[in-house]
């Protein structure tokens, strides 16, 4: 199981790689009932759109995060809003082979627990790896994540370098 949290998963959404992600990994995609809300429960905005489309879809399924104690430890422990605790609370709960989540008290939280991780730059460069984007479009994708996400340069030159260095 792939596990996500709403940054994540919005940011795949808004750069258009969200559908290619979905129709090629060969896991179940899920997300708790938190990062549903926050991705799909506000205005009607057009990643919000294709989230709601692929869980109507089932090709995401929202699951409910049962342990509510374990949740609330990881928001104290960790600092973490309900979305990011929810998320990492049913990627332990699941033994999910992934979660994709772009906070950095997420991404620490992770480390500590030993919870397998990636993000939204991450998604993008493993699918130019496996050839399913153009080198120019993936780099075009990856500005827009300069724009839309909160990435030191030092990890958005990283990823351009990654980009560029694959034919």
């Amino acid at each position: 199981m792939v596990v996500f949290d709403s940054s994540t998963l919005i940011l795949v959404s808004k750069v258009e790689i969200l559908d290619l992600f979905l129709a090629t990994i060969n896991l179940p995609v899920a997300i708790p009932a938190a990062v549903e809300k926050e991705c799909c429960g506000g205005k009607k905005t057009l990643d919000g759109l294709v989230i709601q489309k692929a869980l109507d879809e089932s090709r995401i399924r929202c699951v409910r995060t049962k342990n509510r104690r374990l949740v609330l430890k990881l928001e104290q422990d960790f600092n973490l809003g309900k979305g990011e605790a929810e998320a990492i609370a049913l990627a332990l709960n699941e033994k999910a082979k992934l979660l994709a989540i772009d906070d950095k008290n997420g991404m620490n939280a992770c480390k500590l627990l030993g919870v397998p991780f990636t993000t939204a730059i991450g998604i993008l460069i493993r699918g130019k790896e496996k050839g399913l984007l153009e080198r120019t479009d993936a780099l075009q994708k990856l500005a827009l994540l300069a724009v839309l996400g909160r990435y030191k340069e030092t990890i958005l030159e990283d990823a351009r370098m990654k980009l560029e260095a694959q034919p």
